[in-house]
């Protein structure tokens, strides 16, 4: 394995193992709500049983298939690796973290997780080695519609929220901050993953397009 390649993997399983932290601490701190993929996890939960990572893993498959269908092309190995990975680390992170009851509490740990969950998503998708389900969705809107990475991820997360509360899930001011909050934040954390992967191992899609740019 080249040592960019290697790099680019580290990047990828680090910012999964990120990304399922944040979601369980932002879960702990369900007194404020919970994320809007987690609203529509728990509320197919409470009308179908299983867990809420196997949900996880349910909802990222259907979504591969469907942007599989738009984009016209099988998904990188690594979509179907966080997949796997995310639904089945979020329910042994619920497990692990214990329950927090008081209010500072709740607050640190939830918004701690906000803040985990947006460098975790922009660490996984810099090296290019398969987006997850569901930023592979934002991924493939950004490029239909040329729209930013906070408007793009700020629409689906609100829109997904809704669904979860129809279905009975648990909605709060914390469910709200995270729609609002993820995408802008992920739009600062995903180039500064994509240039500290750059000074690493010299790998970064987007040098790597700026580069083939320049000798055009």
């Amino acid at each position: 394995m080249s040592k960019e390649l290697m790099w680019r993997w580290t990047f990828f399983m680090s910012g999964v193992l990120l990304m399922s932290i944040g979601i369980s601490m932002t879960i702990k701190g369900q007194r404020f709500g919970i994320s809007p993929w987690d609203v529509l996890h728990v509320g197919l939960y409470d009308h179908l049983g299983l867990s809420i990572g196997t949900w996880a893993i349910l909802t990222g498959i259907i979504i591969v298939v469907a942007t599989m269908i738009g984009t016209k092309r099988w998904p990188q190995f690594g979509t179907w690796l966080n997949i796997l990975v995310i639904g089945l680390l979020i329910d042994v992170f619920n497990w692990l973290i214990p329950d927090i009851t008081g209010f500072a509490g709740q607050l640190i740990i939830f918004l701690g997780g906000v803040l985990v969950i947006a460098i975790g998503i922009g660490v996984y998708v810099s090296p290019n080695v398969g987006a997850g389900p569901r930023d592979s969705l934002m991924l493939l809107i950004m490029k239909k519609t040329g729209w930013s990475i906070r408007t793009v991820r700020t629409g689906i997360e609100v829109f997904v929220a809704l669904v979860g509360w129809l279905l009975g899930g648990p909605i709060g001011i914390g469910t709200v901050a995270l729609a609002l909050l993820t995408g802008p934040l992920i739009h600062y954390t995903l180039p500064i993953s994509q240039k500290l992967l750059y000074q690493i191992s010299g790998y970064s899609l987007v040098y790597t397009k700026k580069r083939t740019e320049d000798q055009e």
